[in-house]
C-alpha cells in the first residue's frame, strides 16, 4: 500500500521543530558538547599523554574572591535563564510545563527517594569507572576547586551543582524527549541519542567520562520514560555534583594521605 505524503502543515511543523531544536542546542548543551569534543581532540594532539593531563572544575573567574563570586553568580544566573527559556518553549496554553515534565513539588518524598537511589546507582559505578579510566590512561585527572577561598565558596559550589542538574536534565531529557517525540522518533532512539550527546558534553574529561555519562544518560532516559518526571533526575544529578564539587576536595583535605 502506498503511504500518502504528509500534509504540508505537518511537514512545516516538523521543520519548525527541527529549527527550534537546533537553535536551542546551539546556545545551550549542544554548543558545550562541541567545545568539549574539540577539547578532547586537542588534548590527544599534544605530546602529554591523556592520563597525565588535568581538567579543572569550577575554575576561578578572578583572582579576587569577591569578584570571582560575582562572576560565578552571574554564570549561574545566565545558565538558569537558558533553562527558563527552554521551559518557556515547552509551555502550552492550558498545560503547565513544569507539571507536565515533572519539575514540581507534587511528589517530594518519592522524587527525593528516587533521586538518592539514582545517585547511589550512578555514583558508585562512576567512581570505579573513573579509577579504571585513570589506570588505563584514557581519562584526565579531574581537579575540584579548593574550598578555602572564602566562606561563600561551598554555597556557590552547591548552587553550581544545582545549575548543572537543572541544565542537563531539563534540556537533555525533558526538552529533547518532548521535541523528538513530536518529530516521530522512537523512545529508544531518543534515549540513545540524548545519551550520546551527554557523553559528548563531558568529552573534555576523556573517554572514561564519555562512557560513564552515556551510561548515565541511558539510565536517566529510561527512568524519565517510566516515571514521566524530571525532578528525581535533577535531584540525583545535583547530589552527584555536590559530592564531586564539595565532598571530594573536603575528603582530600581531611585525609590527604588517603587521596
Amino acid at each position: 500500500m502506498t503511504v500518502p505524503p504528509a500534509p504540508a502543515s505537518a511537514r512545516f511543523g516538523n521543520a519548525r521543530t527541527w529549527w527550534e531544536i537546533g537553535l536551542v542546542l546551539a546556545v545551550t548543551v549542544g554548543q558545550s558538547a562541541l567545545y568539549s569534543v574539540l577539547t578532547l581532540v586537542r588534548r590527544m594532539l599534544v605530546e602529554t599523554p591523556l592520563g597525565d593531563q588535568q581538567a579543572q572544575l569550577n575554575t576561578a573567574r578572578d583572582d579576587l574572591a569577591l569578584w570571582d563570586a560575582l562572576y560565578r553568580l552571574l554564570d549561574v544566573f545566565f545558565d538558569l535563564a537558558l533553562v527558563g527559556l527552554v521551559i518557556y518553549l515547552l509551555w502550552e496554553p492550558g498545560r503547565n510545563a513544569l507539571r507536565r515534565i515533572g519539575l514540581d513539588f507534587s511528589r517530594v518524598g518519592t522524587d527525593v527517594g528516587r533521586g538518592i537511589l539514582l545517585a547511589a546507582a550512578i555514583g558508585i559505578p562512576g567512581l570505579a569507572l573513573y579509577a579504571v579510566g585513570r589506570a588505563l590512561g584514557v581519562t584526565v585527572a579531574v581537579v575540584a576547586s579548593p574550598l578555602d577561598a572564602a566562606w561563600w565558596t561551598v554555597p556557590l559550589l552547591v548552587l553550581s551543582a544545582l545549575r548543572a542538574g537543572l541544565t542537563e536534565e531539563v534540556i537533555f531529557i525533558a526538552y529533547l524527549f518532548d521535541r523528538l517525540r513530536r518529530v516521530g522518533w522512537s523512545t529508544w532512539t531518543i534515549i540513545l541519542s540524548t545519551a550520546a550527546l551527554r557523553g559528548a558534553y563531558h568529552a573534555y574529561q576523556g573517554f572514561g567520562a564519555i562512557i560513564g555519562n552515556m551510561a548515565m544518560g541511558v539510565v536517566f532516559g529510561w527512568c524519565y520514560h517510566r516515571w514521566g518526571r524530571v525532578m528525581p533526575l535533577v535531584i540525583a544529578h545535583t547530589l552527584l555534583d555536590v559530592v564531586a564539587f564539595v565532598g571530594y576536595p573536603l575528603a582530600a583535605s581531611l585525609w590527604p594521605a588517603l587521596f
